[in-house]
């Protein structure tokens, strides 16, 4: 069974969580990707959220929010993705950049909006009364 390894960050306001949609796809996805060889969680934290929101995460701050897996969107029956989170405070504007077509903040009622993994992390923040 193929996992797919990525970070993710989560950015909540108001109950609501920073999501993004990448160009062509229909689901959202919490921003983050795909680690690269030989970096660690934080790294990739920083460099994903970069290049796909051009702001600047502040590693220091980032606290483990939680591991997920679920079936990888979009992939073969038995792809799993597994999901590192972390929140970290940042500097800048989160704003669309590389792939990132549309970002939005997105409340538990738009669950059904996001990938599987996603939904399991939405509802996840949602037991913790984090997102509304």
């Amino acid at each position: 069974m193929a996992t797919i390894d990525k970070i993710a960050w989560i950015r909540i306001e108001g109950g609501r969580i920073l999501s993004t949609r990448s160009r062509g796809r229909d689901v959202w996805y919490l921003p983050g990707g795909k680690r690269e060889p030989g970096e660690s969680d934080l790294d990739t934290l920083a460099r994903e959220i970069a290049e796909e929101l051009r702001v600047v995460i502040a590693p220091e701050t980032a606290v483990h929010v939680g591991t997920f897996a679920a079936q990888a969107h979009g992939h073969p029956d038995g792809v799993l993705v597994r999901m590192t989170c972390y929140t970290a405070d940042h500097r800048g504007v989160p704003r669309p950049d590389h792939e990132i077509e549309e970002v939005a903040w997105l409340g538990y009622a738009d669950r059904d909006r996001v990938s599987p993994v996603d939904q399991i992390i939405f509802d996840h923040l949602r037991r913790r009364s984090l997102l509304t």
